[in-house]
């Protein structure tokens, strides 16, 4: 009874090892074998979202006062004392520092008895004038009643002009004196140092009982900042961006010492004088700043951005679908290429071609950027005549059966915005700066009367969006349409590095576009 038992185990480790081996191989094949993966996974995707999107250009300057002021002397000597110390605030006209003043006092004693001696002078030499003027008269007088010879007449002459010019003389020896009289007492005076504006002392470099010599360079003996609660900030910007940055465009910015406290400021000027470091060329945009609490320091390293646009409620597609082709791309697969070598025109899920949804976009967007001008009620009648207009020959020109009018950039006269259709039209050979401008040309002409009615400051700014939507490029992205991606071509606007406008597209929002290939399963 004994012994079928012990067959059975001993013939139980033997197949126990055995499913345990069978268990690991198919586990480890489960891992390694390739699996088909449906078409709904087969892509990574992303929504296209409605939001805004801000375009904005990074760079580090220093703030500094408005105005800083490095005071000197133009007299040397030692200073007799130096009442002012770092931080300290100052009002125009309060003393700093005093220079002794023996030396420059005794310099005026001996201006002033040279003037004395003049004077004398003078009075001396307008007396002799006034005996030589009798002395004329009166041999004058005898010549006449031939009682003198005329050489003594004529020498009487001689000594009166002689008297007149040494009255010139003694004066013009007066009128120096008088000078240097005056310019001692100057150098006097300017023995005492004082503050030329309101401001506080940033640096005093100076101490009580020092010489300072006046010479071809001013000793800088204090700084002094103007009013901190206004401050500006000289930002470096690269060549490749300095286009972009126009006066009046808002910055916001942190410090090292508030790291969670933004402020903003304006650009304030933007200068032409480039610097060229390594061939690198920049150029300086100085930054108003208020700062009214005093808070921000001279001297602090401000971490700022320049904002070029910012674009509120917009439809918008991440980057990665603007990189992303499907492999098959190049086969006319999945609204890719044709194989006539142009792009097939885009559908809608109904197999529709979504005409004049270029123009809408485009409509919209110029739309956001009235609103952002906050027009009155006159010019926003005109804007919407305008718009109106534009709609208008949108129409006729869909109407006429224009399909060469493929999208923004068209040169057909009738379809002022290229509002066709939003799929990719065949290229005509005309690079896409020349179309950017017509279309921007085109624009100015159709809003000419609108922008007429716009205020200095909104005519700018209408016109820095404008030549912003005109510059747009296109480019192919892929939504994904029943499991298969279909390329659609759109118009890119604004980016912020992470995501980009979109105009004049069939896309909506909530549609998926392809970033990426899906990657596999674990």
């Amino acid at each position: 009874m004994s012994s079928p038992a012990r067959v059975s185990s001993s013939l139980a480790g033997p197949r126990a090892w055995l499913l345990v081996l069978v268990a690991l191989a198919g586990g480890t094949w489960w891992f390694i074998a390739p699996r088909s993966t449906d078409s709904g996974s087969a892509y990574r995707t992303a929504p296209v979202q409605r939001g805004e999107i801000r375009t904005a250009i990074s760079a580090t300057g220093t703030l500094n006062a408005t105005a800083t002021i490095e005071i000197g002397t133009q007299v040397s000597g030692t200073l007799q004392s130096v009442e002012v110390d770092f931080n300290d605030p100052v009002r125009t006209g309060q003393v700093l520092a005093r220079i002794d003043p023996s030396t420059l006092q005794a310099k005026l004693q001996m201006a002033s008895a040279s003037l004395s001696s003049s004077n004398a002078s003078l009075n001396e030499a307008r007396a002799v004038a006034r005996n030589a003027e009798l002395d004329y008269a009166r041999k004058a007088d005898l010549l006449n009643r031939q009682l003198v010879a005329r050489a003594d007449a004529d020498q009487a002459q001689a000594a009166r002009d002689q008297a007149r010019a040494r009255i010139v003389s003694a004066t013009a020896q007066v009128r120096q004196q008088q000078a240097t009289v005056d310019s001692a007492r100057l150098d006097l005076d300017k023995s005492v140092i004082r503050a030329p504006v309101d401001g506080v002392v940033l640096l005093r470099a100076v101490e009580p009982g020092q010489t300072v010599a006046a010479s071809l360079q001013t000793p800088v003996l204090f700084k002094i900042a103007g009013d901190l609660r206004k401050m500006e900030i000289a930002l470096a910007i690269d060549e490749a961006d300095i286009g972009q940055v126009r006066e009046g465009q808002v910055v916001h910015f942190t410090v090292d010492a508030f790291p969670d406290r933004g402020f903003s400021g304006r650009v304030k000027q933007v200068r032409l004088a480039a610097t060229n470091i390594a061939n690198v060329i920049t150029y300086p945009v100085l930054v108003e700043v208020d700062n009214a609490d005093k808070s921000l320091l001279p001297g602090m390293t401000a971490n700022a951005e320049i904002e070029i646009s910012r674009r509120p409620d917009v439809l918008s597609l991440p980057n990665a679908a603007l990189r992303f082709r499907p492999a098959d791309a190049g086969n006319g697969a999945a609204g890719g290429p044709a194989p006539g070598g142009t792009a097939s025109r885009p559908t809608s899920a109904t197999g529709a071609r979504s005409d004049g949804q270029g123009g809408a976009a485009m409509i919209e967007a110029l739309t956001k950027i009235a609103d952002s001008l906050r027009l009155d009620a006159s010019q926003r009648a005109t804007f919407d005549q305008s718009a109106q207009m534009l709609r208008d020959r949108a129409q006729q020109s869909r109407r006429s059966g224009s399909d060469a009018a493929a999208g923004p950039g068209s040169s057909q006269s009738g379809n002022p915005t290229g509002a066709g259709t939003a799929g990719p039209r065949p290229s005509s050979g005309t690079p896409a700066g020349d179309r950017s401008r017509r279309l921007a040309e085109r624009m100015k002409q159709n809003f000419a009367t609108f922008r007429a009615s716009l205020h200095p400051g909104q005519q700018a700014t209408w016109d820095s969006s404008l030549a912003a939507l005109s510059r747009g490029k296109r480019a192919p992205v892929y939504r994904l349409l029943d499991g298969k991606p279909e390329q659609i071509s759109v118009r890119i606007g604004a980016t912020d590095g992470t995501r980009s406008e979109i105009i004049g597209s069939e896309l909506v929002e909530g549609d998926l576009v392809i970033v990426g290939s899906a990657r596999p399963a674990p």
